[in-house]
């Protein structure tokens, strides 16, 4: 590989895509460990894939955001440096496939040219903030909250307290009670509301924590049913602090900020976090939001000529596609995207031919779709019959038909069946069986290809996930059923139940099973979550029982959706959560790395910054004396307490008495400039006794050895 250089004005950019570029070339030559290597790119959106040899990258657009200029320049990457296909995903991002990873740095800078990231888009770090789609337009919100999610975005981007995380961090904020960003799945969520204090009306939001799906699903935690606003983003850093220092590390399913809530309770965690408030960068953080109330409106005066070639079907659409705004005279249009796959070169022609008639604001939606805004009553005609030629035209969006899936075996390495193709069939027997449910919203399926819910199949009204099934000596594709979750408003919700395991190819049966029955047996107006809640989950294990019979399976049956040949499982390492990390040498060297940040932190007066990065070198140094010593650790708050009882307590460590007061200064002190400074030389101290001591270690080792 050749030295890669950018053309960037923005400094921090332009050295993480050059740090990139030399960590491949290190990783190609072998001087950087695979683990270590595969923290590196995660963090900057560079995903393995099921196929070996190429990458996914993510794209990271707080609250599913594109202007036209971004939204054409991530369809002239794709077009570069993929395949051509832009992936819509649940979390308001645009994933491209079959990537090389040698080209990843210029994808990037190329990306950066229109201010578009991938920095923290995987890994071990605080992910997409996601927010409603309709967020500033809405006429049930309180407030817009647009810009709030957009300072959560670029206050943490590159904070040294979220970089390495026991795992990733999700933050979802609706825009009204309806919770329409479904905050109680997420780590940490919040909805707008008002509150009268001292006679002043005052902005602020109900705030949750710990939730998550999974393979264990749990849902979110209330902390504050109203924080204000000022105070919000410095509430996040706490939580975010404390869950780096308590947090699971080795175990990467035990490693969210539910089970950490699970182990010590709601209350001893809450205590934790108000710990944590005296070390904060910012005690509160003012959030400017003039920035964001100039609308880039549509500019067209004339419509161009055009056709509807199926005046129905434009109807209907009209029906379950459009949306008044909360400003008067314009509507919110909606676009169904199939599995959440849209071409480069469609993508291309819908810019140039809506420019000028919605506004410069497209929205990822959470259900893998698009938003158009602004659109003037007269010009719904004209939207529609570009989108009719593209073949984007399906009604039905955010109904029963309109499902969510993840990509599943089509590229992931956890995939265990197609949810893609299952997808595709359950929404033909919708669309050509049940017409009707066209105009259903109250229902939601939702897919994906295995337990981890990337499709949020743990919340799902009807769900399924990727499964197996054993019978007659060969392995067949199978969907794990769940019935019953729902979105409750006001940051509740219900986790979905696990009914049966069923063969895939009858996927589409259980669906026509479902639906006959609630069709036949609910009573006068009652909702299918209110139906099925009445019902309970042993009325649909029983019945879809027969479809669970493996006596009568077909040939077909086991041969997956969209596959010619059998099937059989064939599950990698999945990446999504990240990786630990446990090379002695390569935590020195991060520890190391770690006080060389911190210096520069002081020199740019970011003490906050720098005492952050004083703190993890002392954590990953010592991390690596007790790895040394064949001690393993599970937490950071544990290593601090390990690392006294065998080295402090042993004599082999005497430069303070205990290790852990002397770590835990980081929550004790203020973040002054006199307090970054002497933590910094406390830290550079002990960098120095832990390469020593590791030195004699690995030399008496060798004696021993030889001997």
């Amino acid at each position: 590989m050749q030295s890669f250089r950018t053309e960037l004005e923005n400094p921090l950019v332009e050295k993480d895509i050059i740090e990139l570029e030399k960590k491949i070339r290190a990783f190609r030559a072998g001087t950087i460990p695979e683990e270590k290597f595969r923290s590196l790119r995660l963090a900057r959106g560079v995903y393995g894939q099921r196929q070996q040899g190429v990458q996914m990258v993510r794209i990271k657009l707080p609250y599913g955001k594109m202007t036209f200029a971004q939204w054409k320049r991530i369809a002239a990457v794709s077009d570069e440096y993929s395949t051509g296909n832009l992936h819509l995903t649940t979390r308001q991002d645009v994933q491209i496939h079959f990537v090389s990873l040698d080209r990843t740095p210029e994808l990037w800078s190329e990306l950066e040219k229109d201010s578009i990231t991938i920095r923290e888009a995987c890994g071990n770090t605080v992910r997409n903030v996601t927010a409603s789609d309709m967020a500033g337009i809405d006429p049930e919100e309180p407030f817009d909250v647009t810009p709030y999610a957009h300072a959560i975005f670029e206050y943490f981007l590159r904070k040294p307290f979220c970089q390495e995380m026991g795992r990733k961090i999700k933050i979802a904020i609706s825009s009204s009670e309806r919770d329409t960003a479904l905050i109680f799945m997420h780590d940490i969520g919040a909805i707008p509301r008002f509150k009268e204090i001292n006679g002043k009306s005052v902005r602020g939001f109900k705030v949750v924590v710990g939730g998550g799906l999974g393979a264990q699903p749990h849902l979110a935690v209330t902390t504050h049913e109203f924080l204000e606003e000022d105070l919000f983003i410095p509430y996040i850093e706490t939580v975010l602090r404390v869950f780096d220092r308590h947090g699971e590390r080795n175990s990467r399913h035990k490693a969210r900020i539910k089970f950490l809530i699970q182990q010590i309770g709601i209350d001893a965690f809450n205590e934790l976090v108000a710990a944590e408030q005296k070390a904060v960068t910012n005690k509160t953080y003012k959030i400017n939001t003039a920035s964001f109330e100039a609308i880039d409106l549509p500019t067209a005066i004339a419509t161009p000529s055009f056709e509807i070639k199926n005046q129905f079907n434009f109807e209907v659409w009209k029906k379950t596609n459009v949306l008044p705004q909360k400003q008067a005279g314009y509507h919110v249009v909606y676009i169904r995207v199939p599995n959440g796959n849209i071409s480069s070169s469609v993508s291309r022609n819908l810019i140039e031919k809506l420019q000028g008639f919605v506004a410069n604001d497209i929205r990822v939606t959470i259900n893998q779709g698009l938003q158009l805004r602004y659109v003037k009553p007269e010009h719904l005609a004209y939207v529609y019959s570009v989108l009719e030629a593209e073949g984007f035209a399906a009604a039905g969006f955010g109904s029963l038909a309109d499902i969510t899936a993840c990509p599943g075996t089509d590229t992931c390495n956890l995939g265990i069946s197609s949810s893609t193709g299952i997808s595709k069939a359950l929404s033909e027997v919708i669309e050509e069986e049940y017409p009707e449910y066209l105009y259903n919203k109250e229902i939601a399926i939702k897919i994906s290809g295995c337990m981890n819910s990337c499709g949020q199949h743990g919340m799902a009204n009807i769900g399924f996930h990727g499964s197996s099934i054993k019978a007659k000596g060969q392995v067949l594709p199978a969907l794990q059923v769940l019935i019953g979750g729902g979105v409750l408003g006001s940051g509740n919700g219900r986790i979905a139940d696990k009914v049966i395991r069923i063969p895939s190819k009858r996927g589409p049966d259980a669906l026509r099973s479902i639906l006959d029955d609630y069709k036949t047996n609910a009573q006068t107006a009652e909702s299918f979550y209110n139906y099925n809640q009445r019902v309970g989950e042993k009325y649909y294990y029983n019945l879809l029982k027969p479809l669970a019979d493996l006596e009568t399976l077909q040939a077909e049956d086991f041969i997956d959706w969209g596959q010619a040949d059998k099937f059989s499982t064939a599950i990698g390492i999945g990446e999504c959560a990240g990786v630990m990390i446990d090379l002695v040498a390569t935590l020195i060297l991060e520890a190391e790395e770690k006080i060389e940040a911190a210096e520069i932190s002081i020199k740019n007066k970011a003490w906050a910054d720098s005492i952050y990065q004083s703190y993890a070198a002392f954590i990953h140094a010592a991390k690596a004396l007790l790895l040394q010593q064949s001690v393993h650790c599970n937490t950071q708050s544990g290593i601090l307490k390990d690392f006294d009882v065998h080295f402090t307590d042993k004599g082999l460590y005497s430069l303070t008495d205990s290790f852990k007061e002397t770590v835990l200064q980081i929550n004790q002190e203020e973040p002054s400039e006199t307090f970054a400074a002497t933590y910094f030389e406390q830290a550079k101290q002990f960098i120095a006794y832990a390469t020593q001591l590791r030195e004699q270690l690995l030399a008496a080792d060798k004696e021993v050895a030889a001997v």
